[in-house]
């Protein structure tokens, strides 16, 4: 299970007591930070409704106290709202710009920034259930490779865009495409090592895994040096393969499996001892992260968020005490049953947050909410699709002429259909489509 800590305890997220110093200053700016982008909280981005703080969380894994932190920071200054990622990382929208400072120290302070070098750089989705069912734990994998990302020099360079994730085997963010991925073999003392969305992966010592992880997203910072690549898709093929091949001689013996192309997240509602709740269009307002933080506080002391922008409350909570949460948390908003109509439908933040977003998406998604869909929906406010899922969905973005609305298989796109300013008529279209 990944590991609750107690009140007094350090911040799992800073496990291996690597200092806030470690790796190159915070200063320093490697060749390639000049054009990435991706915010963090020491460098806020500028939007349309204030700049935007996004928080590091590896593996979603959030001490009540931490959230109690999150939620000061967000009133204190920005909009109050707290909005989860599709990398199960919180942002903090409207702040202002002179906040920085003031910022970094409170979050500091809470144990998110173990390393100011590497503070964007921690990019780790983990299987929210894993240990929770029968499946193996991935505390100790997620504890020692964000230490040992940390703890390198090289690390602190990596685009904010590269992304770890660590799977208990089931599969689920296996599937999200991640640059480096480690899968549980069971309970047994191997795991396999992915890179990238190759069919074959490598088996490795289950106790080496996460250094096997870091260095490769350390080999693959020297193939990218003359591409200028921030994932491992965006290297040139002949480029990716020599990865492979250099990683591979490395490791233990490829084995073919594919990955997964469709990511199953957990269903909203009971499972074994946790419970699961889902956040409509990621945003949660002060008094439902509030309700979230002191049902965790009462019965396990762990928050769990995933990248489809839900939370996990491991437990134990006993059966009937879930009930009562579930009731409690779905009075308050949150999705708690796979039947809700809020089930599968996401959105990027749209107009008015964002400058390039061609209309009010979520407002435009909330009132095409109808019976839930066997496939799940994103609305997208322009042609880059901030936040969308990966596999199989239902793509609505805007246009001048309209909403395309296109059935996303994998890197595969049907034909796709457009709807033109008649909101009954989308969200029939939509409906039809998810179906």
């Amino acid at each position: 299970m990944l590991a609750a800590m107690p009140d007094s305890a350090p911040s799992p997220l800073s496990a291996g007591g690597v200092s806030p110093r470690s790796g190159p200053s915070a200063g320093g700016v490697s060749p390639r930070a000049g054009g990435d982008a991706c915010p963090g909280t020491l460098r806020l981005h500028r939007a349309d409704d204030g700049a935007l703080a996004r928080v590091r969380i590896p593996g979603g894994v959030l001490h009540p106290d931490q959230a109690d932190a999150l939620r000061a920071a967000a009133e204190r200054f920005g909009d109050g709202e707290l909005h989860l990622t599709s990398r199960g990382n919180v942002q903090l929208r409207g702040l202002g710009t002179e906040c920085g400072g003031e910022l970094a120290d409170l979050l500091t302070a809470a144990g998110f920034l173990p390393s100011a070098a590497h503070e964007r750089a921690r990019n780790i989705v983990a299987s929210p259930l894993a240990g929770l069912d029968g499946s193996p734990s991935l505390g100790p994998w997620l504890a020692e490779l964000d230490a040992l990302v940390c703890g390198s020099a090289d690390a602190a360079t990596l685009s904010g865009r590269f992304l770890f994730a660590l799977d208990d085997g089931r599969g689920d963010v296996d599937a999200l495409g991640a640059d480096v991925t480690l899968i549980a073999e069971g309970r047994s003392e191997s795991a396999l090592l992915r890179i990238g969305a190759a069919d074959e992966v490598f088996r490795v010592p289950a106790a080496e895994a996460p250094r096997a992880a870091l260095l490769a997203a350390e080999e693959f910072l020297r193939a990218a040096r003359d591409s200028g690549a921030w994932r491992v898709k965006d290297l040139p093929d002949d480029v990716r393969t020599e990865l492979a091949r250099t990683i591979g001689s490395a490791a233990g013996p490829a084995v073919h499996r594919p990955r997964p192309r469709t990511a199953t997240p957990p269903a909203p509602g009971p499972h074994g001892s946790a419970i699961t709740a889902g956040v409509p269009l990621g945003r949660l307002a002060p008094a439902q992260w509030r309700l979230l933080t002191e049902t965790a506080r009462r019965y396990g002391g762990e928050l769990r968020l995933t990248p489809w922008r839900g939370i996990v409350i491991p437990g134990p909570v006993p059966r009937p005490r879930a009930a009562e949460a579930l009731r409690s948390l779905s009075a308050a908003g949150l999705i708690t049953a796979p039947d809700s109509p809020w089930t599968g439908v996401g959105a990027c933040i749209g107009h008015p947050g964002c400058a390039k977003s061609l209309s009010d998406v979520r407002a435009e998604a909330g009132a095409a909410v109808g019976p839930p869909g066997r496939l799940p929906v994103y609305w997208s406010g322009c042609e880059r699709r901030c936040g969308h899922p990966h596999g199989e969905w239902i793509d609505v973005v805007v246009t001048p002429d309209g909403h395309r609305i296109s059935h996303v298989r994998g890197e595969r796109r049907d034909p796709p259909t457009t709807v033109r300013n008649d909101p009954a008529a989308l969200a029939a279209a939509v409906a039809e489509a998810r179906a």
